[in-house]
C-alpha cells in the first residue's frame, strides 16, 4: 500500500507517531500511552523506551576520586536536591484494553474516568505505577469512551512492586516530575519542554525561538537531584508546503530542489508537536491517497486528518514526507514508514545558508547566549514556578517528594596555570587566566619548524594582488615566530569550476611539492572535496583551502590580516611535520590515544571512526610524535575490533620512530563519541579487545602495558557557576554531582566570551596506569593545551578534537580513507 506507515502497515505516521509520551498523574488522568509491553527492569524497556542502564565501573574498594591539587573554591550548579520523604514502595500494573486503544489520547480519558479508583498514578507504556495498591491482583473495568460511545474492557493486572530506593525508582521520580512539567502549560517535543507562551520572534528571518528545559533526575554521591538545563528550539513560522510553493515557481527543478532541502531536516508537525527525520520525498503519494487500517478498512490521509484531529487538509494533492521511524518508535511497534503532510509540518532548525548570515545568527545568538548570571536567575524562577504552581506542587506533595529551592552547591579546585613551552632550555610561558596565550605566542619561536621551500599557490586570475598582499603578512608573522617560508609559484585556475581546480593539482603533484595552497571563491563543498580527495587520497600532498574572503585585508589595509596569517603559517608549519609548542609531559614513555565517530555526509548507514596518537619516549625527549588511522563501519557494526586492531598499528608507528623494540609504558586513550546507552558495550566489549590485542604486542616485553580508558563527553546539561561568573579554565569538581558509580570528574578547560561555559565530563572506566585521580586530572588538562588550531585550550584533549577533524574531514568529503604516507602528520588540521 503505498504510502502506508505505522504499526504492522496499518495507520499513518501522524497516528503513530505518538507512542511515546507519558503520564504522572495525582488523582486525574496524563498524556501518553499505547498498548504491549512488559514490567521494567534495569536495562528493560520502560514502556516505550529504553530504560538506561547503569553500568557500573567504580569498584567497592577502588581508591578515592578526589584530587587535592589547586586552589579550593565552591561552585554553584544547575541541580537541585530532591528529598524523598517516604522511600517504601510502589505497586505495578499493566494495563489492556479490549479492544485494543492505539490512539494516547484516548487512552488517557478512559483512564481518567477511573482516575478516583486508582488514586495517584503514573502511566507510562502499558505500566501502570500506583501509590496506592489495588485490593485485588486483577481488576477488570468496563469504561465507555465519551467521544464514541465505544465500550472498552480495561484490565489492571499486579505485575511487580518498585522498591523506592531502587534504581528503578529514578524512572518514576523522572516520570513523576514530567508530570509537574506538564501541568506548567509547557509545550513537550521531543522529551523536552518548551514554552510557548515565552517563544521569541525573529520576524526578519521567519524564526520563532522557544526557550525550554532539558531535566533529568538521578542518584549522584549522596543524594537524588534534578538537574535542569535551559534549552531553546528553532523552528521557522513556514511550513513544508509553504516552502514547496515557493520553489514550484522555478517548476524544472522544483522536485529536486524540495528533496534536496527537506531530506535530512527534521520536522515538527503542528497536530502533535513531534519531531520527525525526513528521509524523502513521495510525489506519487498525496493526501487523497488511501492506505489499509488494522481492521482492513480503507481510508484516505485526508478523511483521516479530518476524523482524528479536525484537520481540512486544503490542498489534497501535495506530495507527502516519508520519516523512517526512530529506534525508540521501532521498539513501539512503528515499523513501516512515517507519511507526513506538507502543510501539518513546520520547518525547524537552520540551514547550512543561514549558518552563513552573520547578522541572522548574531540574532539568535542574542537570545541563546546566556550568561551565567541570567542562567542563575532563570534557574531559580523555572524553580519557583514549579513549587508555587498549584498543579506541580501537588504532583510532588502526593508522591511525597520536596524539591529544595537551592542550587546545589559543590567543592572544587582551580589547577595552576599550563607552562606553555616554546624553547626546551627555558620554562615557559603561563597559559595565563582565561588559556589564551595568542600574544605571548607572537613575541616566540615555534618549539619545532619546517622550512618550507617548494610549494605553489592555486587561485583565479585577477587575484594575483590578494595573494600577494596576504603572502606577504604570512611571511613577517612567520619569520617573527622562526618558520622560513620561500615565496611560492603561483598557478591561475582557467576559471571557477572544480575540474579546473583538478586538473592544476594533477600538473602540480607530479612536480612533488611540500604543500600546495589554493585559494577559493567561496565554500563550495563539492570544490573543496574534489581539492583534498585528489591530494589526500591520491597523493600525499598537505593542501591548505583559503577562501578570498578570508584573506580580503578590512579597508584595503594588508596589515589588518596579521592575524588570520599567523594562524595560517602555524598550520602550515603543523601539516609539515612542525610543533608550534609543547606542555611539560610527567609521562616519558606513554602513548596519549583518542578515538571519534562521524557519520557519512553521504550515506547514513556508514560512519568513520578515527583514531589519533600522540606519542611519547623516554628516548625521544620532549617532542610528540603522531599517528593516526581512519576506517569506515556500517551502522550497527561492532567498534571494538577496528578499535583493537588500530591501536596495534599505532604501536607499530611508535616502533618506528622510536626503535623496533620500544613499546610505551603507558597507554591512555580518550574515547570520545559514546552514547549513554553505548557506554555498557564500550566497558564490555571494547576494553576486553583491546586488553587482548595489547597482551599480544607486549609477549615479548620486558614489563606490561597500563592501559587507561576514559570516556570523554563533551554533550552533557551539568552548568557550574563562581557567583555570577564563569568559572576559570583548570577548574576540576569530583564529587557530589558526579556519581558513585563511576570514576569520574568534570573539567572547565576553557574561557568563553558570551554565554555560559560548559564543563567536560570524564569517566574512568578502566585503569591500571597506577596514577592517582589528582594525576590523571592534571595530566587530562594538560592535554587540553596542545590543539594547535588555536593558541588556546579546548574543551577536549588535543588527541579528541584532532580525531574528530580526521573523522569530519573523511566523512563529509573524502568518503574513503586517505593516503597512507600522511599517518605521521596532522594533515586535517
Amino acid at each position: 500500500m503505498p504510502g502506508a506507515g505505522g504499526n504492522g502497515g496499518g495507520e499513518p505516521a501522524a497516528k503513530m507517531a505518538d507512542p511515546s509520551s507519558s503520564a504522572v498523574v495525582p488523582q486525574r488522568g496524563g498524556n501518553g500511552g499505547g498498548n504491549g509491553g512488559d514490567a521494567t527492569g534495569r536495562g528493560a524497556m520502560r514502556g516505550k523506551r529504553a530504560m538506561p542502564e547503569v553500568v557500573v565501573t567504580r569498584l567497592a574498594n577502588a581508591p578515592s576520586k578526589q584530587g587535592a591539587t589547586g586552589s579550593k573554591m565552591v561552585l554553584k550548579t544547575n541541580y537541585f536536591r530532591l528529598n524523598r520523604l517516604d522511600r517504601g514502595v510502589v505497586f505495578q500494573y499493566r494495563i489492556d484494553f479490549d479492544p485494543p486503544v492505539e490512539d494516547s489520547r484516548v487512552i488517557h480519558a478512559l483512564l481518567r474516568i477511573h482516575g478516583a479508583a486508582f488514586g495517584p498514578y503514573i502511566f507510562e507504556g502499558t505500566m501502570l505505577f500506583l501509590y496506592n495498591k489495588l485490593k485485588t491482583e486483577m481488576v477488570e473495568l468496563q469504561v465507555k469512551d465519551p467521544r464514541t460511545d465505544i465500550l472498552y474492557k480495561m484490565t489492571v493486572r499486579h505485575v511487580g512492586t518498585v522498591d523506592m530506593a531502587s534504581e528503578q525508582a529514578m524512572m518514576i521520580l523522572n516520570l513523576m516530575h514530567r508530570q509537574a512539567m506538564a501541568s506548567l502549560k509547557l509545550l513537550e517535543m521531543n522529551r523536552h519542554f518548551f514554552d510557548p507562551v515565552s517563544k521569541i520572534a525573529i520576524p526578519q528571518y521567519g524564526l520563532e525561538l522557544y526557550p525550554g528545559y532539558v531535566t533529568s533526575i538521578r542518584q549522584h554521591e549522596q543524594d537524588v537531584m534534578l538537574c535542569i538545563e535551559i534549552t531553546h528550539r528553532v523552528l521557522r513560522t513556514e511550513t513544508c508546503y509553504n516552502a514547496l510553493q515557493n520553489m514550484m515557481r522555478n517548476p524544472g527543478r522544483f522536485k529536486d530542489q524540495f528533496k534536496s532541502v527537506l531530506i535530512g531536516s527534521v520536522v515538527m508537525s503542528i497536530y502533535n508537536q513531534k519531531t520527525y527525520k525526513i528521509t524523502d520525498v513521495d510525489f506519487e503519494t498525496t493526501p487523497s491517497s488511501t492506505f489499509s487500517k488494522k481492521d482492513g478498512s480503507t481510508i484516505s490521509f485526508v478523511d483521516y486528518f479530518k476524523q482524528q484531529y479536525n484537520i481540512q487538509i486544503r490542498d489534497p494533492k501535495q506530495p507527502m514526507l516519508v520519516s523512517v521511524p526512530s529506534l525508540r518508535m521501532q521498539r513501539s511497534g512503528v515499523t513501516g514508514p512515517i507519511m507526513l503532510v506538507p502543510e501539518l509540518c513546520r520547518m525547524t532548525g537552520i540551514t547550512d545558508e543561514m549558518r552563513r548570515d552573520f547578522n541572522l545568527m548574531r540574532a539568535i545568538a542574542d537570545h541563546t547566549r546566556i550568561g551565567a548570571d541570567k542562567r542563575i536567575e532563570r534557574l531559580q524562577k523555572f524553580n519557583s514556578r514549579l513549587q508555587e504552581t498549584k498543579e506541580s506542587r501537588d504532583v510532588f506533595k502526593y508522591w511525597n517528594t520536596e524539591l529544595d529551592r537551592r542550587l546545589v552547591e559543590v567543592p572544587a579546585r582551580t589547577l595552576p596555570q599550563e607552562n606553555i613551552i616554546f624553547r626546551i632550555d627555558a620554562p615557559g610561558i603561563p597559559a595565563g587566566a582565561e588559556a589564551d596565550w595568542t600574544s605571548a605566542f607572537r613575541n616566540n619561536r615555534l618549539f619545532k619548524s619546517i622550512p618550507l621551500n617548494n610549494w605553489y599557490v592555486v587561485c583565479q586570475r585577477g587575484q594575483e594582488g590578494l595573494i600577494n598582499d596576504f603572502l606577504g603578512c604570512m611571511m613577517t608573522a612567520a619569520k617573527g615566530v622562526g618558520f622560513m617560508i620561500a615565496h611560492p609559484q603561483t598557478v591561475l585556475t582557467r576559471d571557477n569550476n572544480n575540474n579546473s581546480y583538478v586538473a592544476v593539482l594533477n600538473d602540480l603533484i607530479n612536480k612533488d611539492p611540500q604543500l600546495i595552497m589554493c585559494v577559493v571563491p567561496n565554500d563550495n563543498a563539492d570544490r573543496y572535496s574534489a581539492i583534498k580527495k585528489k591530494c589526500c587520497v591520491d597523493r600525499a600532498i598537505p593542501t591548505q583551502v583559503i577562501k578570498a574572503r578570508t584573506i580580503t585585508p578590512k579597508g584595503g589595509n594588508p596589515r589588518t590580516l596579521m592575524s588570520v596569517a599567523t594562524k595560517v603559517a602555524i598550520q602550515l608549519n603543523c601539516k609539515l611535520g612542525g610543533i608550534p609548542w609543547i606542555v611539560k609531559n610527567p609521562l616519558s614513555s606513554v602513548m596519549v590515544v583518542g578515538f571519534d565517530v562521524c557519520h557519512d555526509a553521504r550515506d547514513k548507514s556508514k560512519s568513520y571512526g578515527a583514531l589519533v596518537a600522540t606519542m611519547y619516549a623516554t628516548s625521544g625527549g620532549p617532542e610528540p610524535r603522531y599517528f593516526s588511522s581512519i576506517e569506515p563501519h556500517a551502522r550497527g557494526e561492532e567498534l571494538s575490533s577496528f578499535i583493537s586492531t588500530n591501536i596495534v598499528k599505532a604501536l607499530r608507528s611508535y616502533q618506528q620512530q622510536f626503535g623496533a623494540g620500544v613499546l610505551p609504558r603507558r597507554i591512555l586513550m580518550y574515547r570520545d563519541g559514546v552514547g549513554e546507552g553505548q557506554l555498557g558495550h564500550v566497558v564490555r566489549h571494547e576494553v576486553d579487545a583491546i586488553k587482548k590485542r595489547l597482551a599480544e604486542v607486549y609477549v615479548n616485553s620486558e614489563f606490561k602495558s597500563q592501559l587507561t580508558i576514559v570516556v570523554v563527553n563533551k554533550r552533557i546539561n551539568t552548568r557550574l557557576f563562581m557567583g555570577g561568573r564563569n568559572p576559570p579554565p583548570g577548574t576540576v569538581v569530583d564529587d557530589i554531582i558526579t556519581l558513585p558509580e563511576r570514576t569520574d570528574f568534570y573539567l572547565i578547560s576553557q574561557s568563553v566570551r558570551q554565554g555560559t561555559v560548559s564543563p567536560t565530563g570524564y569517566n574512568v572506566i578502566f585503569d591500571e596506569s597506577g596514577l592517582k585521580a589528582d594525576q590523571l586530572q592534571v595530566y587530562t588538562s594538560k592535554q587540553t593545551h596542545v590543539y594547535y588550531n588555536w593558541c588556546g585550550s579546548v574543551a577536549v584533549p588535543a588527541v579528541c578534537q584532532y580525531a574528530h577533524k580526521l573523522a569530519f574531514l573523511t566523512s563529509q568529503h573524502l568518503h574513503q580513507q586517505p593516503h597512507q604516507q600522511l599517518e605521521n602528520r596532522l594533515y586535517y588540521l
